[in-house]
């Protein structure tokens, strides 16, 4: 058995976001291997956001982007569990990356908008990951584009 020491906790922290005593368990179960705690972490935050799906969403947030040139834009809801959630800065930047990719993509719908990238990922899987980090289920709820 590896031993596991608190740096090791504080780095692996660092690179997922998942909770301190998420990432020593992730640790102690792959023997220190950093690079098998970090998928055995995103397995974990995975199914914690399967479980969060059934919730309901009641809360949230509704945002605005506006391109430069002014000519294109896009209003979207993301709904969530709590108020707090909706004032959690992480939550707010993914609800605005996802308004700025409405306003410069125009998806059809919000299962199109899910499959669109973001940050190397998918808006899905970013949404997935977030919802594994905070612990509260999050959904995309409706957008408009609009454009000049």
């Amino acid at each position: 058995m590896a031993q596991i020491s608190a740096s090791m906790v504080k780095e692996l922290r660092e690179k997922t976001d998942a909770p301190m005593m998420e990432c020593k368990k992730a640790l102690v179960e792959t023997d220190g291997d950093m690079a098998k705690a970090e998928e055995l972490l995103r397995v974990k935050l995975g199914s914690k956001a399967s479980k969060a799906a059934s919730r309901v969403t009641a809360e949230g947030l509704v945002t605005v982007f506006i391109a430069e040139d002014a000519k294109k834009g896009a209003v979207v809801e993301v709904n969530c569990e709590t108020d707090f959630v909706a004032k959690n800065d992480d939550f707010i930047n993914f609800v605005n990356e996802v308004a700025k990719l409405v306003a410069e993509n125009n998806p059809a719908d919000v299962e199109a908008l899910a499959a669109l990238p973001l940050n190397g990922a998918t808006v899905e899987s970013v949404r997935a990951e977030l919802i594994g980090r905070i612990g509260e289920n999050m959904t995309i709820r409706r957008f408009k584009r609009f454009e000049t």
